[in-house]
């Protein structure tokens, strides 16, 4: 069994919620397609939106995330160094 590091938990997050666009996606979506419990979800949300990452919308007592202009431009660079690493042979 492989751990994923926070900077891939970060990844999957971005990733997940920039796939659903700007209507974006709730808490329970969010859980099962990033894969995490609800207690490390509330962490991660609350660094990505302090950091301005990705935005919560609340409504009716339900979130919904949304991914900002600033997650896309981190989840590219994420990824271009990412790439770089493994051609070197080095995982993150």
């Amino acid at each position: 069994m492989t751990y994923r590091t926070s900077m891939q938990i970060v990844a999957d997050v971005l990733t997940v919620t920039e796939q659903t666009g700007q209507e974006g996606i709730k808490t329970t979506s969010l859980l099962t397609k990033a894969n995490l419990s609800h207690s490390r979800l509330e962490k991660f949300v609350k660094n990505l939106t302090g950091a301005g990452l990705m935005n919560k919308i609340e409504f009716d007592g339900r979130h919904t995330f949304v991914i900002t202009e600033k997650g896309i431009l981190f989840l590219e660079e994420y990824q271009k160094f990412n790439n770089f690493a493994n051609s070197f042979g080095l995982e993150l």
